[in-house]
């Protein structure tokens, strides 16, 4: 059930703990463009890395690369680890303006000790390292640090690696919720159904996900905390609950709900409780989003006629249009920085992820595929991830704010969608 039809549906289920098999596992990473000025940099193999179970080096590439930020520079040969001084100018001469060394050590108490160093070949400067013990099960985090680490201090804005996603496949009449690495990789099952579950919204603190469950044929809200798999219905009123999301602060969540007939936006507090009307209209109102700041909500009406982006203060109010370029904008989502709006819209029939420099309100298309939903930024505003349909089947992709560099995350059976990029974890 795509989020793009939900606006004539009105409507948004539950246990961490059962581990991606197989080919679910199998997410792949595909460049699809180029462009921009990209960090060169290389890392050789971590010593000792043989033992574990992970390639250290290779998730740190991998990251770095699908950034569209940095371009990868094959190592010299020879050995080193995060305490050599290695000679730079060779590296250098080859064209890596920068040199990751480490190593993998595993502990007495089963634990591995991930160490690294970068090297700044350009000014001949160490940049610092750190330790990462870690458990077996782990490791790709440990890894997805050191590619943050490289990152903030290669650009001077933080890394997204060490993330989490979310979202939603169905395999037959199976719908599952998953929470997976931001690379798509280490996916664990928070919950599955027989009854289909859509909208997953992430609490700031990224401790809770929202979303709909179906799973007592009837729309619900449910929270859910992602470590204990503990799960409690938010929203069960009369008619449909559907389209949840958090507040900045975490303290409530808007939905849409049909209790005086057509869907509206209330604010519901995040313990529960009545839920507070904020939009007045005699249309569809629905798929609401918080501002960066808690100010604004902006959220999808057909007030206009057709489905259309409008934001309204958060307390609620008068609405104001957003959307003007085409007759059919659904599925806002807004950058944490604020400056950008992500959105789908329908042109010639063909759904397509579009971005919307505040600003100056000036729209970009940013994919030419025609099965496009559910866009949701990365904590850094700089990536989108969104689903969109390839070769008949749903799969997830990312692409830059600019979206000259795309890559894809190709689950290998089923359909998937609904990704939600998950926050910085406090």
């Amino acid at each position: 059930m795509p989020r793009r039809r939900a606006l004539g549906l009105v409507s948004s289920l539950p246990l961490l703990g059962v581990p991606a098999t197989g080919a679910w596992a199998q997410f792949r990473v595909e460049v699809a463009g180029v462009g921009l000025t990209r960090f060169p940099f290389s890392a050789v193999n971590f010593r000792g890395n043989d033992a574990a179970s992970e390639n250290i080096a290779a998730i740190v590439r991998a990251d770095l690369e699908r950034s569209g930020q940095f371009v990868f520079v094959p190592p010299l040969n020879g050995s080193l680890d995060e305490t050599s001084r290695p000679d730079l100018a060779p590296w250098r001469e080859r064209g890596a303006d920068s040199v990751l060394t480490g190593s993998v050590t595993r502990l007495a108490d089963g634990r591995f000790d991930v160490r690294f160093r970068l090297w700044d070949s350009v000014r001949t400067a160490d940049l610092g390292g750190q330790s990462l013990p870690s458990t077996p099960a782990n490791l790709r985090v440990a890894a997805h640090k050191v590619a943050d680490y490289v990152y903030e201090k290669l650009t001077g804005e933080k890394g997204v690696f060490s993330t989490r996603i979310a979202y939603v496949s169905k395999a037959g009449n199976t719908h599952r919720l998953w929470v997976a690495d931001a690379d798509g990789e280490n996916a664990q099952a928070a919950f599955t159904s027989n009854e289909p579950i859509i909208s997953p919204s992430w609490a700031p603190n990224g401790t809770q996900l929202a979303y709909v469950s179906f799973e007592k044929r009837k729309a619900e809200i449910v929270t859910h905390e992602v470590a204990t798999g503990r799960r409690r219905v938010l929203a069960s009123f009369r008619g449909s609950n559907s389209a949840p999301a958090w507040s900045p602060d975490g303290r409530q969540v808007v939905a849409a709900l049909t209790l005086s007939g057509n869907a509206q936006l209330y604010a519901i507090d995040a313990g529960g409780g009545e839920p507070r009307r904020l939009s007045q209209s005699g249309s569809i109102d629905t798929e609401p989003v918080f501002s960066p700041d808690g100010k604004q909500i902006y959220f999808v009406s057909d007030r206009g006629g057709s489905p259309q982006i409008y934001r309204m203060p958060a307390a609620g109010g008068s609405a104001q249009r957003v959307t003007f370029t085409g007759n059919y904008n659904i599925s806002p989502a807004l950058s944490p920085d604020g400056r950008w709006l992500a959105f789908i819209s329908r042109i010639n029939g063909a759904f397509r992820l579009h971005v919307m420099d505040l600003a100056s309100g000036n729209v970009t298309a940013l994919t030419e595929t025609g099965g496009d939903e559910s866009p949701s930024f990365a904590p850094n505003s700089r990536m989108i991830i969104y689903a969109t349909r390839d070769k008949g089947a749903e799969a997830l992709m990312t692409t830059t704010v600019d979206g000259r560099i795309k890559t894809r995350l190709a689950g290998a059976q089923g359909d998937i969608r609904e990704p939600e990029w998950g926050p910085y974890l406090r």
